[in-house]
């Protein structure tokens, strides 16, 4: 082979081997980004909520996607035995709709190591009677309604301690039961129930304390309550949080999804949804 034929035949091979390589690095590189896109999709468990609930998610999932390329994608639930479990068995990658009462409840009585990674909001629970219109109206003897699972009674009772219509022998984080209860000067009978049968009994009984989720899916204002609880020092294991398994509690983009809630944009939505104060934006709030 002549010198001339064997330099062309050298630079044909060398661009042949070129265009292979850079077909192989483009390949990688969308695959690399098909990988990138589909890590920064994060499925969120919500409770099944209402119109406002979804505008403050919209406007989170927005600054998700505009600041830091995340795509949120939610999971809908009816019932609070629902998202940690969702949450325990990876069927979602985060849950947002308790307290850190509620989780460490849940932790205890499931053996779970689910952890809270960023806060939201705090949801004043509030005593709702059809019957009354005052706490001074409550007879000897009257039933009034409240949560029975273990964080929320507990939430509920102090709630009535607060009111002046019982007194517990417990106080601070500690939970309580019925059991605690020192002095009941009206012989009140307390009805417990599921969380979402509470709006329902109010037919039935005096006054029920109900959970801000039940109450806004029953119609239920602020207006109507006779008693809302107090935000104060006391009222930090009632912060509701986006929580994680515990391995992933370092995971930057879950992370991230913390700082797109954690914003002005988004205390803002919360404010136009609930003017009412129903929901109080949680992060950096100063509990005196």
């Amino acid at each position: 082979m002549n010198p001339r034929n064997r330099n062309i035949l050298i630079a044909a091979v060398v661009v042949v081997i070129i265009a292979v390589a850079a077909f192989f690095g483009l390949s990688h590189k969308s695959t690399n980004k098909t990988a990138t896109s589909a890590d920064k999709t994060v499925k969120i468990g919500v409770m099944t909520g209402t119109k406002e609930d979804d505008t403050i998610w919209n406007t989170v999932a927005k600054t998700a996607k505009d600041k830091y390329g995340i795509t949120l994608k939610f999971t809908h639930f009816t019932d609070y035995t629902q998202p940690n479990t969702a949450l325990k068995n990876g069927e979602i990658d985060l849950n947002a709709f308790q307290h850190y009462a509620f989780l460490n409840a849940w932790n205890k009585a499931n053996k779970g190591t689910l952890t809270a990674i960023g806060d939201t909001v705090i949801s004043p629970i509030r005593l709702y009677s059809k019957k009354l219109t005052s706490l001074d109206q409550i007879k000897d003897g009257d039933t009034i309604a409240v949560p029975n699972d273990a964080s929320n009674e507990s939430r509920s009772l102090y709630v009535l301690k607060a009111a002046g219509l019982i007194k517990l022998d417990v106080s601070g984080s500690t939970l309580a039961t019925v059991k605690d209860i020192s002095s009941n000067p009206k012989n009140l009978n307390i009805k417990e129930l599921d969380a979402a049968q509470t709006p329902r009994a109010l037919d039935s009984v005096a006054g029920a304390v109900i959970n801000d989720d039940f109450a806004t899916t029953a119609n239920l204002t602020a207006k109507e309550a006779i008693f809302t609880e107090p935000v104060n020092k006391d009222s930090q294991q009632w912060i509701n949080i986006i929580v994680a398994n515990k391995k992933d509690v370092n995971n930057k983009v879950y992370k991230d999804v913390v700082k797109a809630y954690e914003t002005s944009a988004t205390k803002k939505a919360i404010e136009k949804a609930y003017p009412d104060k129903s929901k109080i934006p949680a992060w950096g709030l100063d509990l005196k």
